[in-house]
């Protein structure tokens, strides 16, 4: 029963409302298998709905923060509307049951429709509000039918019981059941049915299981006991049931937040990959099933559950700042090497152990907070439906406010430290409501009086404990622990979408990290990639005008394009706006200041969306991405994207595109280099070496068939205007157009045999980042490299020139190559 002072019972106009008992055995343990199985489609499909759709719009965070808000809206819009449109006449299983076979048409109508919408927003979609808000009638049009009808489940099944403390405890096992599914589906679409197959096989085991949880709900209610009661009865309202709402509003917004600021923090600690986010999203859902089951047990034995999930509350205040001191004082010193281990398997159990120990402890208590806030405003003669409806849909209110502020609007705001300390503080003053709304207006005693600024001082000085997140950490991620008091950190930010870092060695080398690790320097190996990378990108087009560089980084690339002066339009397409100001202020000198040329104008969003809806054509397009294990990294080494690109190319169009060796595995590189040729069959391969061990390469494709006049080419870089380039050239080793193109290492044709067994990358399964998230702690570049090489000869009808310049050219390809 709830507190005296708390509830009025009050004559509500003659309707009809359910009767319904609390299910037996049978019933109960078969709703809790419909649950598990219908939370387990829910996750795949929306796993894949975020994938297929951020191919479309983008995957900006921006474009991310749109998904998510249109997903969890029309979740909360379900739960609201079903109570008024769907009367307790119906059996609650029967409704239940058609919607979830309603979902699995819808889910696979998705498939269909995103294609045809996507082709649509591409022609109209550009930059600014109106860009915007293309973005968010796409998220519409695709998730809010079945994410209203995903969000209605519960409340339907609330029907099926009383509207007692006791009664409504059953949803809680329900609820918990149904995230118990969701960490199922979570673990299986990222560690097997998109790294295995695609998208459409995932979506299928989906709606096969909204089948069959669909089909068992309707044969459930032919035997299921229900009842609705006779017109005339009476209801219960709770008046005072505001503080619940507010209270768990602002528990989905705590829990929300941190899911988003803790999954940056563990995705520099383990590696942003695939399988990094499928693990702590898998962590936090069970934290959340364990606490619901918890909560529901706990509500049934409980005269004053109001005063638990007050309490529950407060003592997130506590799990709040475990996780966060845990993840930015303790994990990034543990001694861990993740190059030590002989499988990608023990550092997946790795992570998950550290996830488990540093965020379930908090996700159990939000998991709690729900079945406890039901049992807090549940009395006899409601509407479960309505009421469930209220709840779930205010806990979502507080879910999409907490997201959406963490992803676009805290982190790169006031930081990760300063924005758990707000959740912290958040998590409190949620306690102290709903504990305040318990003791009512005639409680008294200095103690009750004192608690709410108790509870406000132990919350500050709690969050007061809650650390920066470490430079080393941003600059060095996973290997963090092993660069202790290496290198001088001298500037760490945290961005929009991602955090940034430049170091210095002690010998002077400047390092600048995204992703958790060093993406550029100024050293010598580096420093040849990259503007080997850009040099090739101007000195094959006839014409190179106009030159698009795909990722800023340390702008070197984009530098070495700009000094070429036949180039007068260089547009830069970076999704992190820290990167342009870092980039700026400390890597200009090796960058020839390209972000402040006038040439150069930067385009601050996802370089796919770019593409895609921009009218602009180029005469040169040089890519040089985040890693292909980057979550969202491979939309760029598609095979659909490539021929965008090659759409944007003008006649006598070159694009060139970085592929690492290291720190990746043969299968993702063989992906990477298949999947370029496969849109460029005319394309060729050029290495990077370092002593003669393979380091990384550089694609280069055109439309047409390439052919290099070597001597046209040396006799560009000896004219005047060309010093600049040539001495850039020169810097890194490469002192006459020969000594450029020896670094040839095979083409097409050559390679063939090698790439047999290549999985082509493509929209439908992004198999790149699957592969390459598998090799991210190895470092077999050569042993790739000479695997490669050995099918390459020289190239007769590529080059062009004088016969003394050939035979040099040939004697040097064959040189590098340690031949």
């Amino acid at each position: 029963m709830m507190a005296p002072d708390t509830i009025i019972q009050t004559h509500m106009p003659q309707k009809t409302v359910a009767v319904a008992a609390a299910p037996g055995g049978r019933d109960f343990t078969a709703m809790l298998a419909l649950f598990v199985g219908s939370g387990a489609a829910a996750l795949i499909y929306q796993v894949v709905w975020f994938q297929i759709l951020s191919l479309v719009i983008g995957s900006s965070t921006v474009s991310l923060g749109v998904l998510l808000g249109t997903f969890m809206g029309g979740m909360c819009l379900g739960s609201l509307l079903l109570p008024r449109f769907v009367s307790t006449a119906h059996h609650p299983l029967k409704v239940y049951g058609v919607m979830e076979l309603a979902i699995g048409v819808i889910g696979l109508l998705v498939l269909l429709v995103v294609p045809l919408i996507g082709g649509l927003y591409t022609a109209w979609a550009g930059t600014g509000m109106f860009s915007m808000i293309l973005r968010s009638i796409v998220a519409a049009i695709c998730l809010l039918p079945p994410t209203l009808l995903m969000g209605a489940t519960l409340p339907a099944v609330a029907r099926w019981v009383e509207t007692t403390p006791k009664g409504v405890s059953w949803l809680g096992f329900f609820y918990g059941g149904n995230i118990a599914g969701a960490v199922i589906g979570s673990l299986a679409a990222g560690f097997y049915l998109l790294r295995e197959h695609d998208v459409m096989i995932a979506t299928f085991a989906a709606v096969g299981l909204n089948a069959i949880v669909g089909v068992a709900a309707l044969l459930l209610a032919r035997s299921a006991p229900y009842e609705p009661a006779a017109a005339g009865t009476s209801e219960i309202a709770a008046v005072n049931a505001w503080p619940i709402y507010l209270g768990i509003g602002i528990s989905g917004m705590t829990a929300l937040s941190a899911e988003v600021l803790w999954t940056r923090l563990l995705s520099l600690l383990f590696g942003a990959t695939v399988y990094t986010f499928a693990l702590v999203l898998a962590v936090f859902l069970t934290g959340l099933g364990i606490g619901s089951s918890l909560g529901a047990a706990i509500a049934q034995r409980l005269t004053r559950p109001r005063l638990a999930f007050g309490w529950c509350q407060l003592l997130l205040v506590a799990g709040i700042t475990w996780t966060s001191y845990v993840l930015s004082a303790w994990m990034p010193y543990w001694p861990v090497n993740p190059s030590l281990a002989t499988s990608p398997w023990i550092n997946f159990q790795l992570d998950l152990a550290r996830c488990l120990f540093a965020v379930l402890p908090p996700a159990i208590l939000w998991g709690a907070s729900f079945p406890l806030a039901l049992a807090s405003i549940a009395a006899p003669g409601q509407d479960p439906g309505r009421l469930v409806g209220r709840l779930y849909a205010a806990n979502t209110v507080g879910a999409i406010i907490g997201s959406l502020f963490a992803s676009l609007l805290l982190v790169a705001w006031i930081g990760s430290q300063k924005s758990q300390q707000l959740l912290i503080i958040s998590a409190a003053i949620s306690g102290i409501i709903v504990l305040a709304s318990e003791r009512g207006p005639k409680a008294k005693g200095l103690a009750a009086q004192l608690m709410p600024a108790i509870a406000v001082l132990i919350a500050v000085f709690l969050a007061r404990a809650v650390p920066p997140v470490p430079g080393l950490l941003i600059a060095y991620g996973r290997y963090a622990a092993t660069w202790i008091g290496q290198n001088d950190i001298f500037y760490s930010g945290e961005g929009l979408t991602s955090s940034v870092a430049v170091s210095r060695t002690p010998n002077g080398v400047l390092n600048y990290h995204n992703a958790g690790k060093v993406q550029a320097s100024s050293e010598p190996q580096d420093m040849r990639l990259q503007r080997m990378l850009g040099h090739l990108t101007t000195l094959l087009p006839a014409n190179p005008r106009s030159v698009l560089v795909i990722g800023c980084g340390a702008g070197v690339t984009a530098g070495a394009t700009s000094v070429d002066p036949a180039v007068t339009h260089l547009k830069i397409a970076e999704i992190e706006p820290l990167v342009p100001e870092v980039v700026s202020r400390f890597f200009s000198q090796h960058n020839f200041s390209v972000v402040t040329n006038p040439k150069t104008t930067i385009h601050l969003d996802d370089a796919r969306h770019f593409i895609l809806t921009t009218d602009e054509k180029f005469d040169a397009v040089t890519s040089d991405p985040l890693d292909p294990w980057v979550k969202g990294a491979a939309n760029l080494y598609t095979q659909e994207f490539f021929e965008a690109v090659k759409g944007r190319l003008n006649p006598g169009g070159v694009v060139t595109l970085f592929v690492q060796l290291y720190e990746s595995n043969l299968d993702a590189v063989k992906s990477e280099i298949g999947t370029f040729l496969e849109v460029f069959p005319n394309g060729s391969v050029w290495a990077n070496t370092v002593e003669g061990q393979g380091y990384d390469l550089v694609l280069v494709g055109s439309v047409e068939p390439l052919r290099i006049d070597v001597d046209a080419v040396q006799r560009k870089l000896e004219q005047p205007e060309y010093a600049v380039l040539a001495q850039s050239l020169a810097e890194i080793g490469m002192t006459s157009a020969v000594d450029l193109f020896a670094t040839y290492a095979g083409n097409s044709t050559e390679l063939a045999p090698w790439l047999q067994d290549a999985q082509i990358n493509r929209d439908r399964n992004l198999r790149l980042q699957y592969l390459a998230g598998m090799g991210l702690n190895l470092y077999q570049a050569d042993a790739i490299y000479q695997d490669m090489v050995r099918h390459a000869s020289y190239p007769e009808q590529l080059f062009t020139g004088s016969p003394e310049t050939l035979a040099r050219l040939r004697d040097a390809v064959w040189r590098n190559r340690g031949r």
